[in-house]
């Protein structure tokens, strides 16, 4: 990502960042810590980076508002799986936002799934667009200004910070393989467990009666 913003310097990320907001699976956050790294290192101008990553990501959903409007739902059922959107995602994402109203707008931004989907959800919604876009912008902002600060801070040992976070994400994965074996492990175990055949209590008096009914043969 360092070398793709190198490249296009902010081109790069206000694309990335664009295609991110109405739908298309990209890094938004990593084009936005990295060009602000960039800038804290003396290559860009961080003001120009977060104003960059702010209109693009308005943009971006405000682009994702009008398919969901043109489109509706037929077109994300047919369409949606391309972007890992499938209809049962689109409902759990429609449902979290019909119960939180407006407000969601501005948390979709900081959580990944609702993130690319904010807009395309909204226009289906039916969710008017001044309203959407106020507080789109506002979550656009709040985004933009977390991420942009933390790469700008981090500056020239932004490698570094890669580096040492690509440990412990390995280690974490090794730790979540392992679980996930472990649970699957046990969860056979528990199936095996419970499909062991068990004698009935109506299979029991029917050996007695048989028994009984032998025992009496032999008196007679």
């Amino acid at each position: 990502m360092l070398g793709l913003i190198d490249q296009f310097g902010y081109f790069g990320v206000a694309l990335i960042v664009f295609v991110e907001s109405f739908g298309v699976p990209a890094p938004g956050e990593t084009a936005i810590i990295a060009g602000s790294a960039y800038a804290g290192s003396g290559h860009f101008n961080i003001v120009g980076v977060a104003l960059t990553a702010f209109f693009a990501a308005v943009v971006g959903d405000s682009v994702g508002y009008l398919i969901g409007r043109r489109g509706g739902r037929p077109l994300v059922h047919r369409y949606g799986k391309y972007v890992r959107l499938t209809p049962e995602r689109f409902d759990k994402v429609e449902g979290f936002m019909s119960r939180q109203g407006p407000k969601v707008v501005v948390i979709a931004r900081f959580v990944e799934g609702l993130r690319q989907f904010n807009g395309i959800v909204a226009g289906i919604s039916g969710m008017p667009f001044h309203r959407f876009l106020a507080w789109n912008a506002l979550g656009a902002a709040l985004w933009v200004g977390i991420w942009s600060a933390g790469g700008y801070l981090a500056g020239d040992h932004i490698e570094a910070i890669a580096s040492v976070i690509s440990k412990y994400i390995v280690l974490a994965a090794a730790v979540a393989v392992v679980a996930l074996i472990g649970y699957v492990w046990y969860r056979r175990r528990r199936r095996r467990a419970g499909a062991e055949p068990t004698s009935s209590p109506s299979e029991v008096p029917a050996s007695r009666s048989r028994s009984t009914s032998t025992a009496r043969t032999s008196r007679r």
